[in-house]
């Protein structure tokens, strides 16, 4: 049976200071780094083992991903890296304090913009400290200005479709280390979750999620590998 285990990067800076991530680069704090590390270990206590490894082009992924990997004896598994994997961008709410915008907002806007299934936050603005037009590593990419939870799964599914499940059906067994978000948009595809309930799912960081699937990818179950 395919094999696939999804793991949310370990606690962030902005994690810790409570700020809009997104697709800002930060690192993982030496908690989250703890919770990486822990991961591998865990998941080497379990008999588990890798063929291919898919990331986004984030550093608290990747990072997260090398330290459970090192954890395992694993590091030199093949890994994929790719922009669609990364966090939901978060507009111009970037780097704000989450309580801070919602002392200016209101609680109720700033819930709907963090938890409305096709509601985006208002879109980055010209000039931004968080603009990304010149980072090397999207080059070519048009980088989105903001993203509502169904704008990430629009570009998720197809890395999904056209990378991740045929090496799936091939008998390849796959371990994705991503983000709050982008792993939501998997979770809802393999689990058939309705737009009304994704968004109240809740991912924590640095915990394996393991989905047990048949030979055409439908999920027969979904558990954390700390619960087994």
């Amino acid at each position: 049976m395919p094999q696939l285990v999804l793991i949310r990067h370990g606690q962030s800076a902005w994690n810790l200071e409570n700020r809009f991530t997104g697709w800002w680069d930060v690192d993982v704090t030496d908690k989250g780094a703890a919770e990486a590390r822990a991961a591998g270990e865990l998941m080497a206590a379990k008999g588990l083992d890798f063929d291919m490894t898919f990331t986004s082009l984030q550093t608290r992924a990747i990072k997260t991903l090398n330290l459970a990997l090192e954890a395992m004896g694993r590091l030199w598994l093949p890994v994929e890296k790719d922009w669609r994997l990364n966090e939901r961008h978060y507009g111009g709410l970037t780097g704000l304090d989450k309580a801070e915008t919602a002392a200016r907002h209101g609680d109720e806007q700033v819930h709907i913009w963090r938890r409305s299934f096709d509601v985006p936050p208002p879109p980055l603005e010209p000039g931004s400290a968080y603009d990304l037009s010149q980072d090397r590593r999207y080059a070519g990419i048009a980088i989105p200005q903001t993203e509502s939870l169904k704008d990430t799964i629009a570009r998720v599914l197809p890395y999904w479709d056209a990378r991740i499940a045929p090496a799936l059906k091939q008998g390849q067994r796959v371990l994705i280390s991503a983000h709050g978000n982008s792993l939501r948009a998997l979770v809802k595809h393999l689990s058939g979750i309705s737009d009304e309930e994704i968004t109240g799912l809740e991912i924590p960081t640095g915990q394996p999620i393991v989905y047990e699937l048949d030979d055409q990818l439908n999920a027969t179950d979904r558990y954390y590998l700390s619960e087994r």
